[in-house]
């Protein structure tokens, strides 16, 4: 099955030739290798490179095996230059397999005919610092599960039934190759098991894994909740009678976000503009391993929702942040009332900001004036959109607060 991913082919494009190394980084199994080998590969036949100027090679191929010596590697690419000037395009999957796999790279681009992609499908190369080992000539492109737009156009049906199949087995692209629930969810469970877990606790050696599944397991329980480490530690002790230092703890999440498993938004004090760092919210990069991780036995819509939201807006190139509100006001009998409300999301790219609630349901004027009241309360002009899960069309009120509907939203079909 093809698909296209034509938002991250256009980043390769527009990358191409710009003296960095390309660094294809993501979640595994997420079509980092499909992207180049594929999709990339056909875009430069189609341009006109001739393929012995497309030097490509997957390093954990068994016969590719001599090629992890760094001397190996280099001589075996020097042999393949051709002394025409003409640019040679170099496509390294697995490349962690390498030994000094960096040295390797900063050697590579001393070549001044080589224009150099890498990726890598496991923990040590999905290190989120890894653009940082090429001190500053590297260029990550992050390659995200598929978006629900991106399901749609190759699932096709009824839209309904696809976003429940979203939500519920995620956006792998492996995942379309099955066709039972089963056998997807068999899929998946392996995937957790043998592939996620197993890397995250090989890379970092850690010697209480248990401890570490069942973080990933509150984590995943209570995606779009504030917490922190502290709390964690907290619950554990007191309900499990389980004793995780919240050092520990933070450990553990960082070795999540590390292997893009997770990611976290900061909390954002919209009026004082300045981050809180007293809690931070957490989100799962695919809602199929998330739900690998509950064993499938947590489903919350409105969560589920939230969580891929974030995941979209991210996909579109947007920082995303939590946002508080704080009000003041004053009682019946003049004494002051505090109150701190949540923006779901204060989401910026550039000088562009954006105010987002996700509200599953809102089958009231009550509800629907409870989302709004922290948007008008920011004290801006900034957009202000509310995403509902009601199949409704785009409208705004006279206080230019724009509400559409998730698969608008998600499908791109209405202006946000």
């Amino acid at each position: 099955m093809r698909i296209p991913r034509q938002q991250y082919l256009n980043k390769l494009i527009a990358s191409e030739g710009n003296g960095l190394i390309k660094i294809i980084a993501g979640i595994r199994r997420s079509g980092k290798s499909f992207l180049l080998f594929e999709l990339f590969h056909q875009y430069l036949i189609d341009k006109g490179i001739e393929p012995n100027h497309i030097i490509e090679i997957s390093l954990d191929h068994w016969k590719s095996k001599p090629l992890r010596d760094p001397d190996f590697l280099l001589n075996h690419i020097d042999n393949l230059i051709h002394p025409d000037g003409k640019r040679h395009y170099v496509i390294l999957d697995e490349v962690q397999l390498v030994n000094d796999f960096v040295e390797v790279l900063l050697s590579l681009m001393q070549n001044r005919q080589l224009d150099i992609y890498v990726s890598g499908s496991n923990s040590k190369f999905l290190s989120s610092d890894i653009v940082t080992e090429f001190r500053g000539r590297g260029e990550e492109i992050h390659v995200y599960p598929l978006s629900f737009k991106e399901y749609f156009e190759v699932v096709g049906g009824d839209r309904n039934q696809a976003w429940k199949n979203y939500y519920t087995f995620g956006g792998l692209p492996q995942i379309l190759q099955f066709e039972t629930d089963e056998k997807k969810i068999d899929y998946l469970l392996n995937l957790y098991e043998l592939t996620y877990f197993r890397d995250i606790i090989e890379r970092n050696h850690l010697r209480n894994p248990d401890g570490m599944k069942q973080v990933i397991q509150v984590l995943a329980s209570g995606i779009g909740a504030p917490t922190n480490p502290k709390r964690i530690s907290n619950t554990f002790q007191t309900i499990e009678h389980i004793v995780i230092s919240d050092k520990t703890i933070g450990n553990y999440i960082q070795y999540l976000e590390d292997a893009f498993i997770i990611e976290k938004a900061l909390r954002y004090d919209v009026k004082g503009r300045k981050y809180i760092g007293v809690e931070t919210k957490y989100y799962f990069a695919d809602m199929g391993l998330r739900g690998a991780i509950l064993n499938f036995r947590q489903q919350e819509e409105p969560h589920i929702m939230e969580n891929i939201i974030y995941n979209e807006l991210r996909m579109r190139g947007y920082r995303v942040d939590v946002g508080r509100v704080d009000t003041w006001g004053r009682d019946d009998n003049g004494k002051t009332i505090h109150q701190a409300l949540e923006v779901d999301f204060v989401v910026n790219k550039g000088a562009e900001r954006i105010y987002i609630q996700s509200a599953y349901r809102m089958p009231t004027e009550e509800k629907e004036n409870q989302e709004k009241r922290s948007l008008l309360n920011t004290g801006d002009n900034f957009r202000k959109v509310i995403i509902v899960g009601d199949d409704i069309k785009r409208k705004v009120d006279e206080q230019g607060v724009v509400t559409i509907s998730l698969f608008d939203f998600l499908l791109n079909l209405t202006e946000v």
